[in-house]
């Protein structure tokens, strides 16, 4: 077995373990200011929202020996906005005007064909209009609030309202930080990032919902043994799932990685920034966020019920006892598990009745000699 997979099966079976949920404080405070950061800059910088959403045009040239500085000096001269240029194959290029006039298109092209020595009527034009884009980011929005809705109710009854409430919270938290890496960084955001924002939050909520299987699982009946509060059920489920956790974000990480810095950045492939960047800073907060924040929260908001405190103070005060007499705190719980361990092991060797059931020889008869009347 890898180094890795031993850690994960000690992991699960509470052999080691970090105190997650016990230091929760200090993750929250740097949500908290992680959250903050991607506030301060999405209202300082604010997004750099594409055509499709403020509406504008692209043209995309035939061959040319035009570079593309050159053509992005001539397309913000020609329509007074910015524009973002791209060369494509074949020495085409893709020049994107956002919040141009579309009726000036036509000046545009013409102004363009001049300066980069084309044929007018050779570069092709799509114009997306202002209302057009302001019905999409409509559609994105409502998108992301029935997506939301339909997750709070599905784990408020697959699992309970408190755990609704904490993937709620750790969604939120996720997008949050992406969208404010993207105002920091200055990306354009497009159809294709609501479709990364929206696939990301399928992956954290993966893995939310892992570790809240496990912790339903382990808490089942939990007032009924004086072993384990529920913020250490908790943490154990953490423990559990970690391995996995980390497994499976790098496995998705590793190819979203490929598509921003190689794609995008060596091959220059700037399509992909939209949705690879979007995807790369998503799973990395959703890893994130299942771990350090969904998962405490549970905790935090269980703890604060009756019976929850009541079980603590139980097992605190089974606890102190323990000490009190000397021995180890964790004595009882370790020779507790070991005695369920050998009762399941015994169930599992137990041989399956089949047929009529038997009852067993008393030890004192004789061996082959009948075991009485028969019935």
């Amino acid at each position: 077995m890898s180094k890795l997979g031993n850690l994960g099966a000690r992991l699960y079976r509470g052999e080691v373990g970090y105190d997650f949920v016990g230091k929760r404080k200090i993750w929250y405070a740097v949500s908290i200011l992680i959250t903050i950061t991607a506030i301060v800059g999405l209202a300082v910088r604010g997004l750099n929202m594409g055509i499709e959403f403020e509406g504008g045009a692209v043209f995309n040239t035939p061959k040319t020996s035009a570079s593309v500085s050159k053509a992005e000096e001539s397309a913000e001269k020609a329509s007074g906005h910015d524009a973002i240029v791209q060369k494509l194959g074949d020495d085409k290029l893709r020049i994107q005007i956002a919040g141009v006039d579309i009726n000036k298109s036509d000046q545009i092209k013409k102004d363009l064909a001049k300066d980069l020595d084309v044929k007018a009527e050779d570069i092709d034009a799509d114009l997306v209009g202002p209302s057009w884009g302001e019905q999409i980011a409509n559609k994105a929005w409502q998108g992301l609030a029935i997506f939301m809705v339909l997750v709070v109710i599905y784990l408020a009854i697959a699992f309970e309202w408190r755990m609704a409430i904490a993937a709620l919270i750790a969604l939120i938290h996720d997008i949050t930080i992406t969208v404010g890496v993207y105002a920091l960084v200055g990306f354009e955001v497009t159809p294709g990032t609501v479709i990364g924002l929206l696939t990301i939050l399928g992956y954290s909520l993966y893995d939310t919902v892992v570790v809240f299987d496990s912790l339903k699982e382990q808490s089942k009946d939990i007032t009924k043994q004086t072993r384990h509060t529920y913020s250490e059920l908790a943490n154990k489920s953490i423990n559990g799932t970690l391995v996995r956790s980390i497994n499976t974000t790098v496995v998705a990480l590793l190819p979203v990685a490929g598509l921003l810095f190689i794609g995008g950045g060596v091959l220059g492939a700037g399509m992909l920034n939209d949705i690879s960047l979007s995807l790369f800073v998503g799973l990395a907060a959703g890893a994130y966020s299942s771990i350090f924040i969904a998962t405490p929260l549970v905790a935090d908001f269980k703890e604060r019920e009756p019976q929850m405190k009541a079980l603590k103070k139980r097992v605190l005060a089974k606890r102190a006892a323990a000490a009190a007499k000397g021995e180890s705190a964790e004595a009882p719980e370790r020779e507790a598990d070991e005695a369920d361990d050998v009762e399941d092991d015994a169930e599992d060797a137990a041989p399956a009745v089949v047929g009529p059931r038997t009852q067993p020889a008393s030890r004192n008869r004789g061996r082959g000699r009948p075991s009485g009347k028969r019935r």
